[in-house]
């Protein structure tokens, strides 16, 4: 029997597949650091653009939030605009309430009443007066109800009294002027009606 050494030979030939296996496993390695490296720069790339956009949005958000500060400013400055305008149209027709009530009591007062004073508080009027009888009083009360200017008319007193040695009837009334209504108010009430 012939005996063959094959051991230098397995030798090499585990060296030799040694080395491919190393060189298999620095290929693997470096192909895996590629594919780790690729896939990190990817994801950065994402993380990158992501950030852009968050950025644009809280910059627009930023923005809009002093729009609508700017908003809330003006609405504020428009319901202070809109006071002062209701204010000054109350004013203006309040102006003319005195003409207004020295022209209707001209206008309602039957013959034979007379006013000895009369006080505006507000829209509240007192009147003190005589009349020749208890219904020129009635009548006096009925024509302040049916004035556009005038309304409630609210007998507190009547007494006989003794004027120039006449007998007359002394009174005392409350009456309350109309509210005038603004162009505001005029076109709520067009709304609703």
């Amino acid at each position: 029997m012939i005996r063959i050494n094959l051991l230098p030979h397995r030798q090499e030939r585990r060296k030799a597949q040694r080395k491919h296996l190393a060189i298999l496993a620095g290929m693997v390695a470096v192909l895996g650091i590629a594919i780790v490296v690729l896939v990190h720069g990817v994801f950065a790339g994402y993380i990158s653009i992501q950030s852009d956009r968050n950025d644009f949005i809280k910059k627009e958000n930023a923005r809009l939030d002093k729009e609508i500060d700017e908003i809330k400013k003006l609405k504020v400055e428009i319901a202070s605009l809109l006071a002062r305008k209701q204010v000054i149209e109350r004013l203006q027709l309040d102006r003319a309430q005195p003409v207004y009530l020295l022209e209707q009591l001209v206008r309602q007062i039957p013959d034979g009443v007379y006013i000895k004073s009369f006080k505006q508080q507000g829209l509240r009027v007192s009147l003190t007066g005589y009349a020749q009888s208890n219904a020129r009083v009635s009548t006096l009360m009925r024509n302040i109800a049916s004035s556009p200017y005038l309304e409630r008319p609210d007998l507190i007193e009547i007494k006989a009294a003794a004027v120039n040695n006449k007998r007359v009837a002394e009174f005392s009334m409350n009456l309350n002027l109309k509210q005038q209504k603004t162009d505001e108010d005029a076109a709520k009430a067009a709304k609703k009606g």
